[in-house]
C-alpha cells in the first residue's frame, strides 16, 4: 500500500479519497475548504495544512482540480509541490484541464525526476463514489503502469491513450461527442411528443436502433424509460451543465489550437452557455432537454 496525498476534495476528489482509504493505502489530504477536509478526516485521511505539506513524505500525489491555473498553481507555482517531492515520486492529475497545461506540467515533473500522468475520470459523482470511474491517462508507459494499480481501486476501466496530454485529450473528444449526443437525443423526444408518439414506445424502438447511444439507453432525458437517469429525479445532477459546458469550451479551444472543424461542437457549446447564463449551471447536463422544449 501507498503513501499518497490528495489535493482536491470537491463533490469527486471527496468519493476518490475514501476509496484509496478502504483500499488500505494511507492518504494525507488537503482543500481549500475545511470541510472538505473534514469528510476525508471522516473517512480516515490525515489533514494538510496546504498542498505541499500533503505532497511531504508521500510516495504518490493525486490531484482533482478544477481548471489549469489550479493545476499549475499546485504543482508549480504557489503551492510547488513538484519541488517538494522526492526524485522518483509519481504524480497523478485526475483533473480536466487544457491540454497544453497538461503537457507543461508534466514536462516540468520529469525535469526534476518525477514521472506524471495526465489522468481525467468520466463517470461523474456517482461514479467517484461507487469507484467505477473511467480515467483516461497520457504519459510514459512507465509512469502508466505505476499508477494503473492505484487508479483501479476508484474505477473500473483504467486507459493508457498516449504521451503526455493524450488524457486530457480524449476526455475532451468523448465530452464533445456526448454533449452533441445528449442534445440529439433530447431533440428526438422533444419531436416525438409534439407527433403524439408514446415515450416508452419510442424508447424501446430508438434504444434497439440505429440511434442507439449511451445518451439515450443509460442517461435518458426524459423521465421514465430509464428509471436511475436525472430526468427522474427533478435533474440532480450527477455532471452539471456548468461541467460539461467547461469540457465543451475545453474541447473548442483544444480545435481552435489545431485548426479542427467542429461546427456541431460550436453549436452545443452555444446552446450549453445559453442554459448556463439563464440559472441552470447546477442542473445536470440531461436538463439540457429543458430549452429545447421551453419547459
Amino acid at each position: 500500500m501507498a503513501k499518497i496525498g490528495f489535493i482536491g476534495l470537491g463533490n469527486m476528489g471527496g468519493p476518490m479519497v475514501a476509496n484509496l482509504i478502504a483500499a488500505g493505502h494511507t492518504v494525507s489530504a488537503f482543500d481549500i475548504s475545511v470541510d472538505a477536509v473534514a469528510r476525508a478526516e471522516a473517512s480516515g485521511a490525515s489533514a494538510a495544512s496546504n498542498g505541499a505539506a500533503a505532497a511531504e513524505g508521500v510516495e504518490v500525489v493525486i490531484t482533482m482540480l478544477p481548471a489549469g491555473v489550479h493545476v499549475r498553481s499546485v504543482y508549480i507555482e504557489d503551492d510547488g509541490v513538484l519541488d517538494v517531492l522526492e526524485s522518483g515520486a509519481l504524480v497523478i492529475d485526475c483533473s480536466t484541464i487544457d491540454v497544453t497545461t497538461a503537457r507543461d506540467v508534466i514536462v516540468e515533473a520529469e525535469k526534476r525526476g518525477l514521472e506524471m500522468i495526465d489522468a481525467p475520470v468520466s463517470g461523474g459523482i456517482g461514479g467517484a463514489q461507487a469507484g467505477t470511474l473511467t480515467f483516461m491517462c497520457g504519459g510514459t508507459e512507465s509512469a502508466f503502469q505505476r499508477a494503473e494499480p492505484i487508479l483501479e481501486t476508484m474505477g473500473k476501466n483504467v486507459f493508457h491513450a498516449g504521451d503526455a496530454g493524450a488524457g486530457q485529450a480524449v476526455k475532451v473528444c468523448n465530452n464533445l461527442m456526448l454533449a452533441i449526443q445528449m442534445i440529439s437525443v433530447s431533440e428526438g423526444f422533444a419531436l416525438g411528443e409534439k407527433l403524439g408518439l408514446d415515450t416508452q414506445a419510442l424508447f424501446d424502438i430508438a434504444s434497439t436502433a440505429t440511434s442507439q447511444c449511451w445518451a439515450m439507453t443509460s442517461y435518458c432525458p426524459v423521465p421514465g424509460p430509464v428509471p436511475t437517469s436525472p430526468a427522474n429525479n427533478n435533474y440532480q445532477a450527477g455532471f452539471t451543465v456548468a461541467m460539461m459546458l467547461k469540457d465543451l469550451k475545453l474541447a473548442q479551444e483544444a480545435a481552435a489550437t489545431v485548426d479542427a472543424n467542429t461546427p456541431l461542437g460550436t453549436q452545443a457549446t452555444e446552446m450549453y452557455d445559453a442554459y448556463a447564463a439563464a440559472g441552470n449551471e447546477d442542473l445536470d447536463f440531461s436538463a439540457i432537454i429543458r430549452q429545447i422544449t421551453g419547459r
